[in-house]
């Protein structure tokens, strides 16, 4: 086994340092390219004419009734529309001249609140060039919450959808009395009636028309290394949302030890990108792309595949079309492409099961052994590869611990390897990525070249440098990746730190082990710890995360009082196996009925026991109760952030009766 990082002092909290870049930590992967504004320049520069940007034409738009009575959206989507290197740069310079000209000064923020698609990455790129600190907000954030960040940023030019504009943005505009200049990306008719007089509206087309004037082309000031890039707003687990600060030199750094984990990215390389951008980790993977000639699709998860909800049957979705060749999937995405799949074997014929079954065992202990399966590939696992265009070599997955058998079952059907990875926000989405030819599971890779991992010792939940097997604790991650801490936000700085030698540390809250190859294991978060009744702690995450594998569960929350002394739990169930188990039992009815039915609970529960004693969680760990959700949980309710994590203080004030009933209130 190859020793990927090593502590530099020698002792077992580390700092833990990869070996590939020890003597010091690496800043910049471009000599001299050390803004984000350089890093483009330079790609347009080498990739001038080749594809960067690719977009989807709408062809037609049709409402489907379901049987249910309600109506989807189904669209028929045409091949992908390039832009050039070249033909970005041009837009990007009109639209930067153009904020100018409606007067964005360089060093004051300008607000971004938009889908994933090109045009975000264009208005960010201008705005890099002009020094003009871009705040972003997830499209899925509550109305309160952008309200609060456009107010605390100040920011007097905003660019959106129409969408958002009419769905999200109309409501609150009112509330940000600051807000001067509206610009919407599409290519749509927008209604002016309404808005505030001050405030006024214009077409991303409009200001590129207005920069491309000559009296327009005013001269650049640049961004320097030290300059605010973003200001990134996370929707953060808990309250309020808080602003990122990150300067370029953070993003430089970060990006250079993300790309030395992807082997050979360049110009060969097509990107599907669907997840949000405001999301630190989409972010950075695209500016990569960009960076080293890798064109990016555009994407999104109601189209994503040819199965997604808002492709018409019988048309193709992106990935037929676009077939990428690198992708980027949160765990959630990954185990539901899992679980269609493992339902579609359930369904071939006997010997067709039986021959898939065979095949996958196989492959399984093949790969474990660093060994590949050529005959299953061809023979079986080449349509279930073709699910995602045939062509993915690499899978990136952060944001969430992903399962080990979701990973394996990515290694096994799509052929290729999953890298897992953790950074945060706080972290520029920096901190570990697992290297290609590590086949194990369920840990995180070592230390990238830009960063160093330190185990702090937490004594209460009882984590120490001294654990056997390997040492444990908080885990601490430093480096030029660290960002600047929380806009105008003192009070919450003191997750971050300077050390003697000048270098910033952030302290993630997350729990980890380090195994002597010098790679990261996430076992826990501090705020996920409850302390019962009788004094044992119970981590909520390490319960939900073994709980996750019962084939009845889609989504599952656990919930524990201080003055009680047991465990209970909120489950989203899957609807086909819950219903074919509701069947077995002589119970048809609505899928809400069977969730709120007393026997399904008591085999949900079963089940859950069953479960947790092959994992061999401790008798208190295990949910005693559980409450049947018949709705899922999606980024829309506010139950989960846009990465699927669980906010516990929003599914504990929407099941707040269901608590009190299963703790006997009631």
């Amino acid at each position: 086994m190859r020793i990927k990082a090593r502590s530099t002092s020698g002792r077992a909290e580390g700092p833990y340092r990869s070996v590939d870049h020890f003597e010091g930590l690496a800043r910049e992967d471009l000599p001299g390219k050390d803004t984000l504004d350089k890093l483009f320049e330079h790609a347009v520069q080498r990739f001038g004419h080749a594809h960067c940007l690719g977009t989807r034409d709408i062809l037609s738009e049709e409402n489907e009734i379901q049987p249910s009575g309600k109506v989807f959206k189904k669209l028929i989507l045409g091949e992908y529309r390039w832009l050039s290197y070249n033909e970005m740069e041009s837009i990007v310079s009109h639209f930067g001249s153009g904020l100018a000209a409606l007067g964005q000064q360089p060093k004051s923020t300008i607000a971004i609140f938009c889908e994933t698609r090109a045009e975000w990455m264009i208005a960010a790129q201008a705005c890099f060039r002009r020094n003009f600190p871009l705040v972003t907000f997830y499209a899925t954030l509550g109305q309160e919450a952008i309200a609060f960040g456009l107010n605390e940023t100040g920011v007097t030019h905003l660019i959106t959808s129409v969408e958002l504009l009419e769905t999200k943005l109309k409501n609150v505009l009112p509330q940000i009395p600051k807000l001067k200049h509206l610009i919407f990306v599409d290519q749509k008719k927008v209604i002016t009636e309404g808005y505030a007089a001050g405030l006024s509206i214009h077409s991303m087309q409009a200001v590129r028309e207005l920069g491309a004037l000559p009296e327009n082309s005013t001269a650049i000031v640049k961004p320097q290394p030290t300059d605010l890039a973003v200001v990134m707003y996370t929707s953060g687990s808990t309250g309020r949302p808080k602003g990122v600060m990150i300067v370029h030199s953070n993003l430089v750094a970060g990006m250079t030890g993300q790309c030395e984990r992807i082997p050979e990215l360049g110009p060969d390389d097509t990107y599907i990108a669907y997840l949000p951008l405001a999301h630190v980790l989409e972010m950075t993977a695209e500016i990569s792309c960009v960076t080293y000639g890798c064109r990016i699709g555009y994407s999104s998860p109601q189209t994503l595949s040819d199965q997604s909800t808002k492709i018409k049957k019988g048309s193709k979705g992106d990935c037929s079309v676009l077939k990428p060749t690198l992708m980027a999937a949160v765990p959630e995405i990954m185990d539901r492409i899992n679980k269609n799949v493992m339902s579609k074997v359930q369904e071939m014929s006997f010997i067709q099961r039986t021959l898939f079954t065979l095949g996958y065992k196989y492959k399984l202990e093949q790969i474990k052994k660093g060994y590949d399966a050529p005959l299953c590939n061809a023979l079986l696992f080449q349509k279930v590869k073709k699910l995602l265009g045939g062509r993915v070599r690499m899978m990136l997955s952060g944001g969430a611990p992903l399962s080990p058998a979701t990973q394996r079952f990515m290694n096994v059907c799509f052929c290729c390897p999953v890298g897992q990875g953790y950074g945060l926000t706080e972290t520029c989405g920096a901190g570990t990525i697992t290297e290609v030819a590590d086949i194990s599971t369920g840990r995180v890779g070592a230390p990238l070249i830009c960063c160093e991992v330190i185990l702090r010792d937490w004594a209460e939940g009882g984590y120490t440098s001294k654990d056997e097997p390997n040492p444990r604790g908080e885990i601490l991650i430093g480096g030029p990746n660290v960002t600047m801490g929380y806009y105008w936000n003192e009070s919450n700085n003191q997750d971050f730190f300077v050390d003697d030698n000048g270098q910033r540390w952030f302290c993630t809250g997350d729990v980890g082990e380090i195994y002597p190859d010098g790679c990261l294991q996430i076992v826990d978060r501090k705020k996920d710890l409850v302390k019962l009744q009788a004094g044992e702690y119970v981590s909520l995450g390490k319960v939900e995360s073994a709980l996750k594998n019962c084939p009845l569960i889609d989504n599952i929350c656990a919930y524990a009082n201080s003055d009680q002394n047991y465990v209970i739990s909120f489950v989203v169930p899957n609807q086909k196996k819950l219903t074919e188990l509701a069947k077995q039992r002589g119970i048809v009815a609505a899928w809400e009925e069977i969730c709120t039915h007393p026997e399904m609970e008591r085999e949900v529960l079963k089940e859950i026991k069953l479960v947790a004693a092959n994992i061999k969680l401790q008798r208190f760990e295990i949910p005693v109760k559980v409450h049947l959700s018949p709705e899922p949980w999606t980024p829309e309710t506010g139950l989960v952030t846009d990465a699927f994590k669980l906010k516990r203080k929003e599914l504990k004030n929407h099941y707040l009766h269901h608590i009190e009933r299963m703790y006997g209130g009631k």
